[in-house]
Formats: structure tokens, sequence, C-alpha cells
């Protein structure tokens, strides 16, 4: 059998943790930010944890992480 590929975009947008759990950069942060309240802004800062539900697509996208 061949190799399986790991989705591109998916590499360049997660990255699995040593306990398991795959981290993801927060969205609503690039644009129109003018509209959005600082509280919001900085509350969408840093990282967090790919949700439950989301976790076993992200997993097929990368088989080898």
């Amino acid at each position: 059998m061949p190799k399986m590929k790991t989705k591109s975009g998916a590499a360049k947008r997660f990255r699995v943790r040593a306990s398991g759990s795959i981290k993801r950069g927060q969205a609503f942060k690039r644009h129109i930010l003018t509209k959005k309240t600082t509280k919001n802004k900085r509350h969408l800062r840093g990282s967090t944890a790919v949700h439950d539900s989301d976790m076993k697509s992200v997993r097929s996208m990368m088989p080898y992480a």
C-alpha cells in the first residue's frame, strides 16, 4: 500500500500536543476589526484546542500526527 498523505492545509493549521489534543489558532481576527470590540479582539488572541466534535475530521486529515 502507498503511504497516506497529510493534507498540507491541515499541517499548516494544526499541531498535536503531547496530551493528544490538537491545537488550533483562533478565527475572526484577520480583517474588519474596527467594528469588533477591544474585549472581543483580546479574547481571540492565542490558540485553543479543536472541539471534540471536529476531532475525527482533523485526525483523518493528519493520519501520522
